[in-house]
């Protein structure tokens, strides 16, 4: 499959919106209450908060010749060399490809940092699989209340320098 990542525009929300409710009911399923996650993804990807997205961070969307497969959230990069990702989701039917970590080396190319942070739930299995795979340490951990319910949160960090693109230099 041929696909290619870019800068989200506005056209791009509803798209967005969408494999980021695909991704969260096929992730969450059985971690976190359907009623809670809706009610979290309703907040965090209205058409106000997407606008947001694009204005004060990085959003990128990869696409193939037929849709957008998924997209990245990242912060601006600190003083002290950080961003933050704070999301990244892909289809579930195009996990696996190869799509993700183009999402990320696009953004350490753009972006530069030094280190990346993120937050993941730990039952997340396939986010922890695939942070841990692109050489992403756990920090630290933290509980968190979301509409009632507690996750369990694994704060993590990528020293970039460290990271192998598998690309020639």
């Amino acid at each position: 499959m041929d696909y290619k990542v870019r800068s989200a525009k506005k056209e791009d929300f509803t798209a967005i919106q969408d494999v980021v409710y695909t991704s969260w009911h096929d992730t969450y399923e059985g971690i976190i209450p359907r009623d809670i996650q809706d009610e979290f993804l309703n907040s965090s990807y209205s058409n106000k908060t997407m606008q947001q997205r694009i204005e004060y961070s990085h959003l990128y969307v990869v696409e193939s010749d037929k849709r957008i497969e998924g997209f990245a959230n990242f912060s601006p990069v600190s003083e002290e060399g950080v961003s933050i990702l704070y999301a990244i989701y892909l289809y579930p039917d195009t996990q696996g490809k190869g799509m993700g970590t183009k999402l990320l080396e696009y953004a350490i190319d753009e972006l530069s940092p030094a280190f990346i942070h993120l937050n993941v739930e730990k039952d997340n299995k396939k986010g922890m699989s695939f942070y841990q795979t692109k050489g992403f340490q756990i920090i630290s951990g933290f509980t968190e209340n979301i509409s009632g319910h507690t996750l369990y949160t694994c704060k993590m960090e990528l020293d970039v320098n460290r990271y192998n693109t598998g690309r020639a230099s």
